[in-house]
């Protein structure tokens, strides 16, 4: 017996590994505006999960645009990663199974703003004992939506193609970034669009 293997795309798999544990979330508590303050030990792992591969990814991204980058931290990807892709601020991720419709990235549009889930991660990672509350449902949907964003970027070759698979379960582009669905491979697949509109 002989095993072939090709390379995969390890980000893109890590946010699908982490979608997956957010559907299992959703057993347990509803999405809904009325849980959005709800917090727990799982959203905890979960938005710590999200959010430190935000930052791996990110870091990916800005060596993909510009192989020189030094960024290291939030602001200062922000600077690259909006200067190459300004439409990011704006992208807005739909989980039409909940009825949801989330901008991760919208505090972007201004300079040394983080995403409000950003801060929540960094205030439950060094303060938790004050600051449990922030690893509540809303900042783990935008920071896991967040990821997804960032990782259509980082595969934008492959996600404007059709080939970025298996495609996530729940969560969506918006009408506007989405080109439709294509045989990608061995299944199914969105056709992403990416490009600055």
């Amino acid at each position: 017996m002989s095993i072939t293997a090709t390379k995969t795309d390890a980000h893109w798999n890590y946010f699908l590994s982490t979608e997956a544990d957010l559907i299992e979330l959703s057993r347990f508590v509803e999405f809904d505006k009325k849980n959005y303050k709800c917090f727990s030990v799982e959203m905890a792992r979960l938005l710590m999960t999200a959010a430190a591969e935000v930052d791996v990814v990110c870091k990916q991204l800005c060596r993909a645009v510009n192989p020189t980058s030094r960024a290291d931290g939030i602001n200062q990807y922000r600077e690259e990663i909006v200067r190459a892709f300004p439409m990011i601020p704006r992208f807005e991720v739909l989980a039409p199974r909940y009825g949801l419709r989330l901008k991760p990235w919208v505090n972007w549009r201004r300079p040394n703003n983080p995403p409000y889930w950003w801060t929540a991660y960094n205030k439950t990672k060094h303060h938790r004992h004050t600051e449990y509350h922030r690893a509540c449902l809303k900042n783990v949907l935008n920071a896991v939506s967040g990821l997804f964003v960032v990782c259509l970027y980082l595969y934008r070759d492959k996600a404007e193609q059709g080939q970025l698979v298996p495609s996530p379960v729940i969560l969506r582009p918006s009408q506007d970034r989405f080109r439709g669905i294509t045989h990608g491979g061995l299944e199914l697949a969105i056709l992403y669009r990416l490009g600055d509109r």
